[in-house]
């Protein structure tokens, strides 16, 4: 198998037949689209999620947390701390780890999110530092927003820009390829998305304006997290290329690149559903965060309108991010 998530029939078929106890304190279960279990706990939901990062080699303590801590989030609750595991091959030094634990010390004290514990280990069975989180949060009872929850008409909204999480990988791991197509002020804003990459504030936001649906945007990018939350909910989706938030930075490096900026990982970006969508913007907006509408929650089907022709939205495949080295060595960028 190449690179990347497992393909969404194979996934699927796995959850479908290792799930053999169902408790019924377990409120939200794992499925396709939703990132976050929610488990009744008296007065209270906790919510958990784990992710690893496998996709970068720099400032991965600081993706680790925010890509945990955002799922969290795309439920509508505050996320209170966090599990880390980090696997490191043979040969790692000591230094290496440090700087992993002071990156993630860093960010965790951005949100306000204690390190619970976790593991650290060195293992012939990586080849790269390989660096693990679990996070847990708690909201009141019954208020937890799932994946799930899309309704026909409601407005899709995505807030910052798309493809920052993708782009800030680039721009560490594949500068000497992109470097020609940036200025020197696109280079530094690039840099710059590591620290935008959180999308706690507009979760917890969200989940108190009274939201149906959430999903942070990772893996298979915005197109590949509407039709997670489309199949989570049974509902279809009508979206517009020209609406979508996309920098010139992100664009220019997609283009050299030749990936699509609209199935590149998206960390920092939130996928939301409101019966009001203009009312939550203007709230988002009140709060220093971009926030857009790009189209309406439908019956059936997921479609894409481009330049007033529409296609219909797949499964996701692999992110974008996962295509960089074959599309360098086949078009010898």
């Amino acid at each position: 198998m190449k690179a990347g998530k497992l393909n969404w029939d194979d996934l699927n078929e796995i959850i479908s037949n290792n799930r053999s106890v169902d408790r019924k304190d377990v409120r939200v279960k794992s499925g396709i689209g939703e990132d976050c279990s929610i488990i009744e706990y008296g007065d209270f939901d906790c919510v958990v999620s784990t992710d690893p990062i496998t996709g970068a080699d720099s400032d991965i303590g600081r993706l680790a947390v925010h890509i945990n801590c955002n799922d969290i989030a795309s439920c509508g609750v505050e996320p209170i701390g966090i599990l880390v595991t980090i696997l490191a091959p043979e040969g790692t030094t000591l230094d290496e780890i440090k700087d992993v634990m002071f990156q993630i010390d860093e960010e965790t004290k951005k949100l306000n999110v204690e390190i619970l514990g976790g593991h650290t280990e060195i293992t012939r069975s990586v080849n790269k530092l390989i660096v693990s989180c679990t996070a847990i949060g708690k909201g009141r009872k019954g208020k937890a927003v799932a994946t799930s929850g899309a309704q026909i008409g409601d407005d899709i909204i995505v807030t910052k820009e798309l493809g920052m999480e993708g782009t800030s990988i680039v721009i560490n791991d594949y500068f000497n390829y992109v470097k020609d197509v940036l200025s020197n002020d696109e280079i530094e804003e690039a840099k710059g998305y590591i620290n935008s990459i959180s999308v706690v504030k507009e979760g917890i936001i969200a989940g108190e304006f009274g939201v149906n649906s959430m999903h942070d945007i990772t893996e298979g990018g915005v197109l590949g997290a509407l039709w997670e939350m489309a199949t989570a909910s049974k509902v279809g989706f009508k979206v517009y290329r020209d609406k979508m938030p996309v920098s010139k930075v992100t664009e220019n490096i997609c283009s050299k690149l030749r990936l699509d900026p609209l199935r590149f990982i998206s960390s920092g970006s939130m996928l939301i559903t409101s019966k009001n969508g203009e009312a939550l913007v203007k709230k988002l907006k009140n709060a220093g965060i971009n926030a857009v509408i790009i189209g309406k929650i439908t019956e059936n089907k997921g479609i894409l309108v481009e330049n007033k022709i529409e296609y219909e939205v797949k499964p996701p495949e692999r992110d974008e991010l996962f295509v960089i080295d074959e599309n360098i060595n086949k078009f010898c960028i």
